[in-house]
């Protein structure tokens, strides 16, 4: 073809030539150069959500929190098991001056002193969380020798003893400390579900800003070449009269804006894409393309049923239940204090002392030991009991706001669950409104071709079209931020009809 031929052709033709040229130098790029491509990724809202909850800030910061919780769970059954504990006193040594009774004078004296002494006490010992108290059972062994002008060394030692000790009339820690750490556990387990289901609503998040990102980006490169090939074609309608001067201006302004509206769009998806990549911890350079998901699956959530799951799996309502639990146990433990003290030791055993090791066990004596002890406030201006009612009002104000904030929390609960139902019900209104404006676009841009459609009828139904691609895109996060949201409030997947935590322990003990 030559040049005068190609200027005699017409603009519609002129436009498609530059299209067909537009294509084969990308296909040739990709061929020649396909390391530019390497570095951009494909990915799903699913695939994405996976990413994030192993590899995100978010998800790392949960995953240790709930480690932390674990191991002080595990530390908390370990101490009511029983305990084994060895406590030596391998040497100690003395070389001072002292005061000493002489008997034969009956006076008190100073003297020199050297001394070694050694001992070691092996112990079993076990909390009653019934009671309170601590049994145990023990052995001893000490050795001590004198120096100087008389050397004498002797042992001594308890073979066996078993005793049981406690406070009377006292706070019984244990108790509480059977009911509180395993609903503190029961709350951090709930919670690193909770806090990983709120990954998957941010990943979702993230996901559809840079989905519309990426969708006004495209709209905005298909409007610059769709303005560029009007634009042309105006010109030539122009030329014979068939548009007006003013006209073929709009189309040139249409022509200007789509090439400043695609300038702030690669601005938006720049954005977006770093916020993106930052957030999945990925690589700045990376370029991602995203996959928006299809038309969900009608799936019907009702509220009561929505309501009673986040009642038993909400880390918040048991969080509540924790706060006044420790309340409780902070009225019952001022209150047996603002009471007289008492304390209960018995122990019985065998003891004996001897010059050598080997005698030191031999024809061992009975070691009884009772001992009661007491502490009883006589005049403390009512401090105790000031504390006793602080507790008391502290309980109370605890319950209150308790309750004001499970109303508040069972309220998200139910408008979450009315508001997801609302969005499926927009995704299939959004999804025929894009249809019906892309097909109106299309047939009004034909028609504006041949003649038969003015540029205002163009412009609007271009407006048209892009409303309704920004509507679908955001009925689809809609949808799925309220979604997670659910899973997140109640711990339940009404999807597979399992519970979160159910599931969560199966993977546990699995591994």
């Amino acid at each position: 073809m030559s040049l005068n031929s190609y200027h005699t052709i017409s603009g519609l033709e002129k436009a498609f030539i530059k299209s067909l040229f537009c294509c084969v130098f990308t296909v040739f790029s990709i061929l020649i150069f396909p390391h530019t491509l390497k570095s951009q990724i494909s990915l799903s809202l699913g695939r994405t959500i996976e990413i994030a909850s192993d590899s995100s800030l978010q998800a790392f910061t949960a995953k240790n929190l709930y480690q932390s919780s674990y191991w002080g769970f595990r530390s908390y059954k370990a101490a009511r098991l029983p305990s084994l504990n060895l406590i030596m006193t391998p040497i100690q040594y003395y070389r001072d001056i002292t005061r000493r009774y002489d008997s034969e004078t009956n006076l008190d004296i100073y003297r020199e002193q050297q001394s070694m002494y050694s001992s070691g006490n092996l112990s079993i010992r076990q909390n009653f969380d019934l009671t309170g108290g601590t049994f145990f059972i023990d052995s001893e062994l000490g050795y001590i020798r004198n120096f100087g002008d008389n050397v004498y060394g002797q042992y001594t030692s308890v073979p066996i003893r078993i005793g049981y000790q406690q406070d009377l009339f006292g706070f019984n820690s244990f108790k509480w400390e059977k009911r509180i750490e395993p609903l503190k556990y029961e709350k951090a387990k709930q919670q690193y579900l909770y806090d990983r289901e709120e990954i998957s609503e941010s990943s979702t998040g993230y996901f559809f800003d840079l989905a519309m990102a990426q969708a006004e980006y495209d709209m905005a490169m298909d409007n610059v070449a769709s303005s560029d090939t009007l634009y042309r074609i105006g010109q030539e309608r122009h030329k014979i009269a068939a548009i007006s001067q003013a006209d073929l201006l709009t189309l040139r302004l249409d022509a200007v804006n789509a090439q400043n509206s695609l300038k702030n769009a690669e601005i938006d998806l720049k954005r977006a894409m770093f916020s993106f990549v930052s957030f999945l911890s990925m690589d700045k350079s990376t370029k991602v393309r995203l996959e928006l998901p299809g038309r969900p699956k009608e799936l019907d959530v009702n509220a009561d049923k929505a309501l009673m799951y986040a009642q038993q799996n909400n880390p918040d309502f048991i969080g509540y239940k924790q706060s006044v639990l420790e309340a409780e146990q902070e009225v019952d433990r001022t209150k047996k204090s603002a009471n007289f003290e008492a304390s209960f030791t018995a122990s019985v055993g065998f003891n004996q002392v001897a010059d050598n090791f080997s005698g030191v066990y031999q024809n061992p004596l009975q070691q009884d030991v009772i001992s009661v002890g007491l502490k009883i406030p006589l005049l403390d201006w009512g401090v105790r009991k000031g504390k006793a009612n602080m507790a008391k009002n502290n309980l109370n104000v605890t319950k209150l706001s308790v309750r004001q904030k499970e109303l508040g929390l069972e309220q998200d609960v139910i408008m979450t669950v009315n508001d997801f139902n609302v969005q499926q019900d927009m995704i299939s209104s959004a999804e025929e409104a894009l249809n019906l404006a892309n097909m109106a676009y299309n047939n009004t841009k034909e028609r504006f071709i041949i003649g038969k459609a003015d540029i205002n009828s163009l412009t609007l139904s271009l407006n048209r079209q892009k409303e309704a691609q920004k509507n679908y895109i955001s009925s689809l996060k809609n949808y799925w931020k309220s979604y997670y949201k659910i899973r997140k409030l109640t711990l339940f997947d009404f999807e597979k009809n399992e519970s979160l935590s159910v599931v969560f322990d199966m993977e546990m003990n699995i591994k």
